[in-house]
């Protein structure tokens, strides 16, 4: 599976060195049921920015995805109708200037 740009150099900028590729990794493996119909970088994206760039609370977060990627949501803040926006400000929104 795809990661965005954004949210790629997000994952290179917070964790470190050696935890970044495996996060990555995890993110391309996710299986399908974790993803739903979801848009996937919300979903991704929900699995790290509350990590503070912690490989085992990266760990945390794909293990309560797995159980119910909605409670990754709401542990993320992305449940809600603005998660867009949301995404936005963390992220970046990659528009040209």
């Amino acid at each position: 599976m795809e990661i965005s740009p954004r949210l790629t150099r997000w994952i290179n900028r917070q964790f470190p060195e050696g935890s970044a590729e495996r996060v990555l990794s995890e993110l391309r493996e996710l299986p399908e049921q974790v993803i739903g119909e979801q848009d996937p970088e919300r979903i991704q994206a929900a699995l790290v920015i509350r990590t503070a760039g912690d490989w085992y609370q990266f760990q945390q977060y794909l293990a309560l995805a797995k159980s119910d990627w909605r409670d990754a949501l709401v542990g993320a803040d992305l449940a809600n109708g603005d998660w867009p926006s949301r995404l936005d400000a963390v992220l970046g929104t990659d528009k040209p200037c």
